[in-house]
């Protein structure tokens, strides 16, 4: 099973513990080992098709900490441990997520303007306790609710009609597909 975003935060954080400057790649590759991820499951793309699940979480567990102050990036796709990311080590937390987050000001700064430009858009935010799902997760299944409750509003209005209109619709749906004319 592929674990949350959130799960993953704590072992990346003890992974880069050493100090040294760590590849995002390299950083994959070792917690997909940890976490005994299989070939199949490292497969597995988001609902969008643009990445594969399990890459696209661990990119989120380092964005989270990050954005929070415990890692930083003297270049793109390397991370390394800041001191205050070995502080929060030091003090041995049973588990970091975006609720433990919350008592750094770099994190709260990215939470409240990612909230403040989703409330401009008229979106409603859950927490970011009770959310186990990257964004781009959340939004593929936001996508494909959509695309279900259409088919089905479809759907219902197609068996409304009378079987003329049902004749004329398969008609014209095979015409455009390219089949008769």
């Amino acid at each position: 099973m592929i674990p949350d975003y959130q799960s993953l935060m704590l072992p990346v954080l003890e992974l880069v513990s050493g100090g040294q400057e760590y590849k995002f790649r390299d950083l994959i590759e070792r917690l997909a080992i940890k976490f005994q991820v299989s070939d199949q499951e490292r497969k597995e793309l988001l609902p969008s098709g643009a990445a594969a699940i399990f890459d696209n979480r661990v990119g989120w567990a380092v964005t989270y900490l990050k954005k929070a102050g415990l890692l930083t990036s003297h270049k793109r796709g390397s991370y390394v441990i800041t001191e205050l990311g070995q502080d929060v080590l030091r003090s041995k937390p049973g588990r970091i997520d975006a609720k433990y987050l919350r008592q750094f000001p770099g994190f709260m700064t990215f939470i409240t303007t990612s909230r403040i430009s989703n409330e401009k858009e008229g979106e409603n935010k859950t927490s970011e306790e009770s959310v186990s799902q990257t964004p781009e997760e959340a939004m593929g299944k936001a996508y494909q609710q959509l695309r279900n409750a259409l088919a089905y509003d479809l759907l219902n209005k197609v068996v409304e009609m009378s079987p003329a209109f049902f004749e004329r619709l398969v008609v014209e749906l095979l015409v455009r597909m390219g089949y008769g004319g």
